[in-house]
């Protein structure tokens, strides 16, 4: 089964990509490496899921935050390279802003890392890094950055 048909299968659509927020660029390809830049929930022009995860946000809504940004991910990889061209995931790092006593960053990342491992299986598995921080841009909860190995 193709990861198109796959996401079709499970409900999902790719969202349109957004453009870079500054002087990157969104896909670094590397020889057989990808980098993919940092990925917030958003979905086109719509801006979701911001604020403090502890706050205005539930674990839960980080769960879906960190899966928003996963279709981001493969929506670039869609547009840039293709998904035909995936071999896997390598490593993600996550990103959330919280208040000092919310302690539930495995559980709402594993919102984007069950998100790869559904959509494409072996492929989707993939190693990470979580990291809490005072704030990201433009108030989000929480964002990703991947690589990836490629077919060159």
């Amino acid at each position: 089964m193709s990861i198109q048909q796959k996401l079709n299968e499970l409900g999902l659509t790719l969202p349109t990509p957004s453009k870079p927020g500054g002087n990157y660029v969104s896909v670094n390809i590397r020889g057989n490496i990808a980098y993919i830049a940092i990925q917030f929930p958003k979905n086109g022009d719509e801006w979701s899921f911001k604020g403090k995860l502890g706050a205005e946000l539930t674990t839960e809504d980080g769960y879906q935050a960190m899966q928003l940004c996963a279709l981001n991910v493969l929506a670039h990889i869609d547009q840039s390279i293709g998904l035909d061209r995936l071999v896997g995931i390598n490593h993600m790092e996550g990103f959330y802003q919280a208040t000092g006593d919310w302690d539930d960053a495995p559980r709402m990342v594993d919102g984007a890392s069950d998100l790869f491992v559904n959509v494409l299986g072996e492929k989707g598995k993939h190693s990470r890094s979580i990291f809490g921080v005072e704030r990201l841009a433009r108030n989000f909860a929480v964002g990703i950055t991947c690589s990836l190995t490629i077919i060159p």
